[in-house]
């Protein structure tokens, strides 16, 4: 219940949201809320506004807007944990898990994830506000954050859009984020979905050895690591194929031995199948044995529901693309979801060699648009005429150059408090699970900090958290994980 609206102006004096579509550089609008979270009734404080990206000469270049929660009536807020959340895309704005995750309300879906009329939000029992303050940040060009001038014109394109560009500007503004708002004490997080695993990468490393800023903690959620998705080859081909397993599992559409069992029993035979057959006989290429290549495609059908012939017609090589559309092909009929193989759509016609469309993003964006722009304006009195852009204008976007994973192993050596929990869905087709897996593993190729990884999987798909279920155990881990990491009294030194 809101009890007091407070509005804070940095830059101008007064202001009419409505009378222009273009955000004040510097604001910030307070409102204050209750909510029983995991048991326990307390009231919070919601702040949401505008804050500038600085260039070298102190210039606002850019103005990124966000929303931070603080629980009430702490009474050490230094000892308080800090979560800083940021989508992916590139692209995405910090809705995603704001609305459905980890914020102290959710969407009004069905309990697989649904879109349900009237759209609206409720209230998150799950939420982790209750032993963290939490930060969403729309990045340059998501959500209502924009460069300067908003037009894009004139705008040094090199600052924002690329992967070392990204990280640079939004560890410089964390830094002043920090400052204002007096958490240079607090235990810190970052959590980074699809993308968003690429950036956390990345910001582990440039706040620590250009802002001076240390973590505790680093979480990846349905991570995209774009040293694999981008690039073809035996590894990044074969290891789609547990997906592929946990997908028809869902679907009923595996051979008898396998789909009469649970999926956490046959998940680990298709991992073991991948990592000690698929892969070399795929590094083989075209000098593979024919007896040899049929007895991987008959292992392939076997472990991902897919024809035979179609399997041997690409070279033991299938693209997700091609599984999304034809795994159901002669059964239902149905496409699958990219980035959730729980949804089902339907295309003009059967044959082909991709969906029509993302059955599954549609059905986000149906409940997620209308969800975001009703929260922000009417429940946390954000008014604007600017856009909320769910997707917004930032390619093209600069690959080059993509260290990000090396950059969490130097952060790990550096700092001992460093911990990384990494949590997929197993339906996710887009970065799949075991993608995420390979991406844990390669992280630190010595082994020796390997402790300081852990993995979670939920029986959803990208945003597993739509499933009513794994809502309350994602954020149980994620509470769990904070726990464990926060290390008061403990000295950082190995």
């Amino acid at each position: 219940m809101k009890k007091i609206v407070q509005f804070t102006f940095c830059l101008v004096t007064a202001f009419a949201f409505g009378q222009s579509r273009e955000l004040p550089v510097d604001t910030v609008i307070t409102t204050q809320h209750n909510a029983t979270i995991n048991g326990a009734s307390f009231s919070y404080t919601a702040q949401t506004g505008t804050q500038p990206v600085w260039d070298v000469n102190a210039k606002p270049i850019a103005s990124l807007h966000y929303t931070y929660y603080t629980r009430n009536n702490i009474k050490d807020r230094a000892a308080r944990p800090l979560l800083i959340s940021f989508n992916g895309g590139p692209g995405s704005g910090s809705v995603w898990m704001h609305l459905a995750y980890t914020g102290p309300k959710v969407l009004k879906i069905d309990d697989e994830g649904y879109p349900v009329q009237p759209y609206g939000v409720n209230d998150n029992p799950h939420s982790v506000l209750d032993i963290a303050d939490i930060v969403y940040v729309n990045p340059v060009n998501t959500g209502y954050s924009r460069t300067i001038p908003a037009s894009g014109k004139e705008v040094d394109r090199d600052k924002f859009f690329g992967i070392n560009a990204d990280i640079k500007y939004l560890a410089e503004w964390l830094n002043t984020f920090v400052t204002r708002n007096n958490r240079w004490r607090s235990p810190k997080y970052i959590i980074g979905e699809s993308y968003g695993g690429t950036r956390v990468m990345g910001l582990s490393l440039a706040l620590q050895n250009q802002q001076w800023m240390y973590l505790n903690g680093v979480i990846m959620v349905s991570p995209a690591d774009y040293k694999v998705i981008r690039n073809s080859g035996p590894v990044a081909e074969a290891i789609n194929l547990p997906y592929y397993t946990a997908a028809a599992w869902h679907h009923k559409a595996l051979p008898p031995a396998l789909q009469s069992k649970d999926l956490l029993e046959i998940l680990p035979e298709s991992e073991a199948y991948t990592i000690d057959k698929l892969i070399p006989a795929l590094a083989k290429g075209g000098f593979l044995e024919a007896s040899e290549k049929e007895a991987v495609a008959d292992k392939m059908a076997y472990y991902s529901g897919l024809n035979k012939k179609d399997i041997l017609d690409h070279n033991l090589s299938v693209p997700t693309s091609f599984f999304w559309k034809n795994l159901l092909k002669d059964k239902s009929g149905h496409t699958v979801g990219r980035l959730d193989s729980r949804y089902l759509g339907i295309d003009k016609q059967l044959s082909g060699t991709k969906p029509d469309y993302n059955s599954e993003l549609t059905s986000w964006l149906h409940s997620f648009t209308p969800a975001i722009n009703y929260y922000l304006q009417e429940e946390l009195n954000f008014k604007t005429d600017v856009k909320y852009n769910m997707f917004g204008p930032v390619h093209p976007w600069n690959n080059d150059d993509d260290n990000t994973r090396d950059n969490l192993r130097q952060a790990m050596a550096q700092n001992p408090y460093l911990n990384v929990l990494v949590q997929s869905g197993y339906y996710d087709g887009a970065t799949t699970y075991f993608n995420a897996k390979y991406t844990m593993w390669q992280v630190d190729p010595s082994g020796r900090m390997k402790d300081r990884f852990s993995f979670k999987g939920y029986r959803s798909g990208h945003m597993m958290y739509l499933r009513r279920e794994d809502l309350k155990t994602a954020n149980d881990d994620i509470r769990d994980f904070i726990n464990r990491t926060i290390a008061t009294g403990k000295s950082a030194k190995y």
